[in-house]
């Protein structure tokens, strides 16, 4: 009881701070997200294994650079297809069945577009002519929130198949696609109050953020499975570390942020 306590508050002053971000002013979205990135970045240093501190520098050289310096589209696509590019190549690491060795390299590659790259991605998400769609990111996170919240309880309930039990043995198929079907409820509702997406976009939005978010997950849980630590971090009381609740959303963004692209929403 007392930790079903202490996971419900954190979980309550985390969606507040997020809303209240959100809601304030871009400014201050996108100072948080900066600041969940820096702190996302540590805890992935440390499952990784990663020396020194020149991966943040280069992180906020490029947070800063793309988020307040540059509005060239064709140079975001490049960090874009960069950032997406690791992702996929990340996959390989994920569902191989001998164990890896990721390289210096690939350490802070990895760290610089997936980490990096993810969080600059969902920090530009709002952004459109220099108007900042609050319910648009929040839709973004209400369909990440849904599916996790129901996955959970689909998978509990009736879930008999394990997804990837070598990487993460309490996720089931059962609940994989509960998750799914209740993010397209939750996009069918969201797109009657957020008009910037027509329903069908806000579905197949839906679709892109549940099957990439998920991949995230089971990518954060193969690292910290090599790393042989059950939390990336202890920042949130009951949840463990911050990438721990941010590793879909910064795993889906970049892909979000194309289906968007192709919605011809950002410009």
């Amino acid at each position: 009881m007392r930790e079903l306590l202490r996971r419900s508050i954190t979980g309550i002053v985390y969606v507040i701070l997020l809303l209240s971000a959100v809601f304030l002013s871009s400014d201050a979205f996108d100072f948080l997200f900066m600041a969940f990135g820096l702190a996302c970045l540590y805890e992935f240093k440390k499952l990784v294994n990663i020396k020194g501190y020149y991966v943040f520098v280069a992180y906020l050289a490029l947070w800063w650079a793309f988020i307040y310096l540059i509005h060239d589209l064709d140079i975001i696509k490049i960090l874009m297809a960069m950032t997406m590019a690791i992702d996929l190549a990340l996959l390989v690491y994920l569902f191989s069945a001998r164990e890896m060795t990721l390289t210096v390299l690939q350490k802070y590659l990895a760290a610089i577009f997936y980490i990096g790259g993810g969080c600059i991605f969902l920090t530009m998400i709002p952004y459109k002519n220099e108007e900042f769609a609050k319910l648009l990111i929040m839709g973004i996170f209400v369909l990440i929130w849904v599916n996790d919240s129901f996955a959970y309880l689909v998978g509990k309930t009736i879930g008999r198949h394990k997804l990837f039990p070598r990487i993460s043995p309490k996720k089931t198929i059962e609940g994989s696609v509960g998750g799914l079907i209740f993010a397209l409820i939750a996009a069918y509702v969201i797109s009657m109050y957020e008009p910037i997406l027509s329903k069908g976009e806000w579905m197949i939005l839906a679709v892109v953020i549940v099957v990439t978010g998920n991949l995230g997950d089971l990518l954060e849980s193969k690292f910290k499975r090599i790393a042989g630590v059950k939390d990336s971090g202890a920042i949130l009381p009951g949840h463990g570390g911050l990438l721990d609740r941010l590793d879909s959303l910064v795993y889906a963004a970049p892909f979000a942020y194309f289906t968007l692209i192709l919605f011809v929403y950002v410009s």
